[in-house]
């Protein structure tokens, strides 16, 4: 009886452990990649230059506002500017949010044609694993 008992647990482990030693794991180092890819660095540049252009409104407004002494054309100035700020940075926040989500889209898709070429079953972000996997974060081709 403890015999049978005993063979039956090891047939357990045996087939539990096949099944997980046949699963292949890799790991990739996202920031690594994006810090690395030239459209990131790229979308960061214009952003800033874009966010540059949003500081001359702010400098504009204030000169405008300051040289105003009727009060209620103040207001109006005021409206007008802080509409017109707000409505770019909405507009430069929605295209930056867009052409970030397309270039995260174009490294998954990367990773995944890696995963895919090197029979990946799992591939997890680096930062989430404590041990274990091929790292083939330098393996990753994005621009």
């Amino acid at each position: 009886m403890k015999k049978s008992f005993f063979v039956v647990i090891l047939g357990f482990f045996l087939a539990y452990s096949n099944v997980y030693a046949a699963d292949s794991v890799a790991v990739v180092d996202l920031q690594k990649i994006v810090g690395n890819s030239s459209q990131v660095k790229s979308l960061k540049q214009e952003h800033a230059k874009k966010m540059e252009e949003l500081n001359k409104i702010i400098v504009n407004a204030r000169g405008a506002i300051s040289n105003e002494t009727d009060p209620v054309k103040v207001l109006q100035l005021e409206e007008k500017y802080t509409k017109e700020f707000n409505t770019k940075k909405e507009a430069l926040e929605k295209d930056y949010n867009n052409r970030l989500s397309s270039i995260e889209k174009t490294i998954k898709d990367e990773i995944a044609k890696k995963a895919q070429k090197d029979s990946y079953d799992y591939v997890f972000a680096k930062s989430v694993v404590l041990y274990g996997g091929k790292d083939i974060t330098n393996e990753i081709n994005v621009k």
